[in-house]
């Protein structure tokens, strides 16, 4: 339903029945991953006039994935990062992507 790089991959839908018999499908509730568990990518030092979107794709190569970064900071506001120039904000992998520990190389 959702491309693979949407934030709303892979969450199931559920269907409702409104007492009039029309069926609603609707997407469940997305739940933030937890920001220490994020495999960590960089980091970003905010200047002023930054946005979250060209942050994202200076580092993902995609604008539209400006949602991990909030992800990675729990805020659902974009403008609550790049408020502060010289915040730094952590670039990170998406959920389930695994940290290799130092040395290791990829199989």
């Amino acid at each position: 339903m959702f491309e693979p790089t949407s934030r709303y991959h892979g969450i199931a839908t559920a269907t409702w029945t409104s007492p009039d018999g029309r069926t609603v499908t609707y997407v469940r509730r997305r739940f933030l991953p937890r920001p220490e568990e994020l495999a960590p990518l960089g980091e970003h030092v905010v200047v002023a006039g930054d946005r979250l979107d060209t942050i994202a794709a200076r580092h993902y190569g995609d604008a539209e994935q400006s949602w991990r970064i909030a992800d990675a900071h729990r805020v659902l506001r974009p403008e609550d990062l790049t408020g502060t120039p010289g915040r730094r904000l952590r670039i990170t992998l998406p959920a389930g992507v695994p940290v290799l520990p130092p040395g290791a190389a990829p199989s």
